[in-house]
């Protein structure tokens, strides 16, 4: 028997759960349960597994188990850009190898198109809006990135447009930017908002548990899930839970969970959308990547998400959050200073799964455990795409972008504690000093 070394453990603020429909939350698990197939972590990895799997599989029971309540989690608490194209950080023009860049935009648009299909059919209220993304520059730094991007995109067939600083307020009120290249096809929406619908229009064969942590698993015959209440008992495991997949003894010293913040403010009234000026529905991603990402939701609310930590175990740390506080309002001031008396209702820490090497994984983690984790920041496309490909795979079908993902060399392996805690938080604080006025 495994014990699960790390559970979540999020606090209690985030402000897209609270300002999102409410939902009646599916009973936890009690008692003895024996499935085929049983999937753990309710995000939106674990969400297009289950409802794939179930339609694939439509005589069988999917079960799905989620540590929390659904949309209240990491899913529940990112930026909520569901973006197509790629953008590695590591090439000069952010695109890299042209051909690999283009099967990473087929695979991010592969999970664009299944959401949205999704959202329209059953009449998800997530705020899905085609407004696109602006990567915004402050500096000649950030400018040169924006530029050589344009270049990068171009190689693969994207279109943008590089918006001029006098032009910018039009657009998104703030005349903080020096540039701006806005880039069509990103989805904004609501995030827990979107997690909370898709739970709530799974197949009807899909069984869903919250609340139900996982503290210990074993590997025998047949797969055994223990928790606190009892346990489920499964021919097949699929792992949909990200950093906390080496919790459970997979991937372990590969998987960098890795902790960002976010304040969202009260809303705007009419004289302020006034005062502020620009498109009703935005979102900035910075030149540099360890700047601020800012939103204005459909809403009114304006969003301000930066700073980063790195926690190996995937739980925040209280003090942290409280020691990013000044930070989000400071880069809120320098943006908006026409807004100077809008306070932030709600402020919380999310973590995103990252890796040295920006790889995922994908496929077979041990007999009868697979396994689609660890998006590095892409969640909502990746996740999604994987989540649905994964259940294509486990039915026996092979296609261009399943045969991408099984082809990854997976994450690479990091070094050992305390290195690895010690390194990381010290590029993580030097990426964020160097950041400098887009934070």
């Amino acid at each position: 028997m495994q014990k699960v070394t790390s559970l979540p453990g999020d606090d209690a603020r985030p402000g897209w759960y609270h300002t999102s429909p409410k939902r009646q939350p599916r009973p936890g698990h009690s008692g003895r349960k024996e499935a085929r197939w049983t999937i753990v972590g309710a995000g939106l990895t674990g969400l297009a597994a289950a409802r794939q799997m179930a339609l694939n599989f439509p005589n069988e029971e999917i079960v799905l188990v989620e540590a929390q309540e659904v949309g209240f989690g990491s899913a529940g608490r990112n930026a909520g850009f569901a973006i197509d194209v790629p953008h590695d950080i590591g090439a000069k023009d952010y695109i890299g190898d042209v051909t690999t860049a283009t099967k990473i935009l087929r695979l991010n648009t592969l999970g664009q198109d299944y959401l949205r299909a999704i959202v329209e059919r059953n009449g998800i209220d997530c705020q899905m809006s085609d407004s696109g993304k602006y990567q915004a520059a402050v500096g000649a730094k950030g400018i040169a990135i924006l530029e050589a991007y344009r270049s990068g995109l171009e190689k693969i067939g994207c279109s943008s447009t590089l918006i001029d600083e006098q032009d910018l307020p039009a657009h998104i009120g703030t005349s903080y930017y020096k540039k701006a290249l806005h880039i069509p096809g990103t989805l904004l929406l609501q995030p827990s908002a979107l997690v909370k619908g898709l739970a709530d229009h799974l197949p009807a064969n899909v069984t869903l548990y919250e609340n139900t942590p996982i503290t210990s698993i074993d590997q025998g015959e047949r797969i055994t899930l223990v928790h606190e209440r009892g346990s489920i008992v499964t021919d097949k495991l699929i792992l949909a839970n990200n950093g906390f997949a080496s919790a459970f003894g997979f991937l372990k010293g590969r998987l960098l969970p890795t902790f960002l913040y976010a304040s969202l403010s009260r809303q705007l009234t009419e004289e302020e959308q006034a005062r502020l000026g620009g498109q009703p529905v935005w979102g900035v991603i910075p030149a540099h990547p360890f700047g601020s990402t800012v939103r204005r939701t459909a809403d009114n609310r304006i969003l301000i998400r930066n700073s980063f930590n790195f926690y190996p175990d995937g739980r925040p740390r209280a003090n942290a959050l409280q020691s990013h506080l000044p930070t989000h309002r400071k880069s809120f001031e320098r943006r908006f200073p026409m807004l100077g008396n809008v306070e932030f209702e709600y402020s919380w820490s999310g973590a995103i799964c990252l890796s040295e090497n920006h790889e995922g994984f994908f496929g077979q983690l041990a007999p009868n455990v697979y396994g689609a984790l660890c998006c590095n920041g892409l969640g909502i496309t990746r996740g999604t795409a994987t989540g649905k490909l994964l259940a294509d795979w486990l039915l026996g079908e092979r296609n261009e972008h399943i045969d991408f993902l099984l082809s990854s060399p997976g994450p690479n392996k990091t070094p050992p504690q305390p290195f690895l805690s010690i390194g990381v938080n010290s590029v993580l604080k030097w990426g964020q000093f160097r950041a400098g006025l887009e934070v």
